[in-house]
């Protein structure tokens, strides 16, 4: 992947089955892929080395975000899917790299503010699913 601008990568978000919305102007924002690891080794292993089996750890997806809503719609709606503890459609938009699609709940939602700036929050979001992936070609 070439050197890009941060902005360009979008959260949106699906509550109501009617598409996906841009939810925030985010100014950080990561994401990150894990899979965890399922260790077989016993002590006939040779040299003594970590065996792993392959395909049986869980995977999951996390996002993390921090920025400023968009519009009081995009703020309420992402304030009550968190507390309705919804699980709900998200999708990613990596820019010249993929689409990164599927459920996620929101686990973290913060607001922060300057007495003299812009109120801001930071989001995180944790897959509740299975997550499709769409690289862009």
């Amino acid at each position: 992947m070439v050197a890009q601008k941060g902005k360009d990568l979008l959260l949106k978000l699906n509550s109501d089955g009617n598409g996906f919305v841009t939810i925030a102007g985010l100014r950080a924002r990561q994401i990150s892929f894990n899979a965890e690891t399922v260790d077989t080794t016993d002590s006939e292993s040779a040299g003594r080395w970590r065996e792993l089996l392959a395909g049986a750890g869980l995977r999951r997806t996390s996002i993390t975000g921090a920025g400023i809503f968009k519009d009081a719609q995009s703020d309420e709606l992402v304030k009550s899917t968190f507390f309705g503890a919804s699980i709900v459609p998200w999708q990613i938009i990596i820019p010249d790299f993929g689409t990164v699609e599927g459920l996620f709940q929101i686990v973290s939602l913060e607001y922060a503010g300057q007495h003299d700036g812009e109120v801001t929050f930071d989001i995180a979001l944790e897959s509740a699913g299975e997550i499709s992936f769409e690289s862009i070609n």
